[in-house]
């Protein structure tokens, strides 16, 4: 352990977009490096996006203390037979990665991940965790952070999004590459979202119907995304200079 980062990294060492925004608040421009982090607190992360990733990521997250028995076992199977660790991370385990560690998919790595997932939970509260992890999760491409991805997907701040739209970002970050609706498996994020909202129902958060209703909203949902032209040109270059003179 004595060569491990520790925990508190993930906040001293966050790096957060710039955003340019016009008169009227609406996003022109971000400034980032690699990763597209728009920083956001958890009082403004939306119920029904905590409940489906809650669901779908880490349904015993305000129970367990960083780890799950199961979720271990299950990893060590595949290990001993498969040659690879995988699979099982709570959301402790799943910032610790995505921020402190390789995805390297070793016995040796989950290790490290499960002893810096229980420091994480015994320094800093589940809330705190979860502002952490809805900040520093890919959702595709250069889109880290629900602050980001609720901007590239739907063109809204995370307090606007509905329940369906958080359906569907809460099944982005398992496999960003394959479930994102641009840059992923055709329809994949549809199948995905449904699973989210399957296990939103098992834990009581939707009734049947409610879920039936969705499902069916699910192909219809539009998608704003980014295209690369900047609006407002000479006014976003001459930010970009006056951050580049005080950096």
């Amino acid at each position: 352990t004595k060569d491990l980062p520790t925990p508190d990294s993930i906040i001293t060492n966050a790096k957060y977009s710039t955003t340019i925004l016009d008169r009227n608040d609406k996003v022109i421009y971000e400034v980032f490096q690699d990763k597209n982090i728009v920083p956001i607190t958890y009082d403004e992360l939306p119920k029904d996006l905590v409940q489906a990733t809650i669901s779908i990521e880490d349904k015993d997250f305000f129970k367990h203390g960083g780890f799950s028995i199961g979720g271990i076992f299950r990893a060590l199977l595949r290990g001993i037979f498969l040659g690879r660790a995988e699979g099982g991370s709570t959301l402790s385990q799943q910032l610790i990665k995505n921020t402190l560690l390789t995805s390297e998919k070793s016995l040796i790595r989950k290790l490290k991940e499960f002893i810096l997932a229980i420091e994480l939970e015994r320094r800093y509260t589940k809330e705190q965790i979860l502002e952490m992890y809805f900040n520093q999760t890919p959702y595709g491409g250069t889109t880290w952070g629900v602050g980001s991805a609720s901007q590239y997907y739907f063109g809204k701040k995370p307090s606007q999004l509905t329940l369906l739209q958080s359906a569907i970002l809460a099944g982005l970050p398992q496999n960003p590459s394959i479930y994102s609706p641009f840059i992923g498996e055709k329809d994949a994020y549809i199948h995905r979202t449904e699973q989210v909202l399957r296990r939103l129902r098992e834990d009581k958060y939707i009734t049947k119907e409610q879920e039936s209703e969705l499902v069916a909203q699910l192909p219809k949902v539009k998608f704003v995304g980014k295209g690369t032209a900047i609006q407002a040109g000479h006014f976003v270059f001459y930010v970009k200079d006056q951050l580049d003179s005080v950096l």
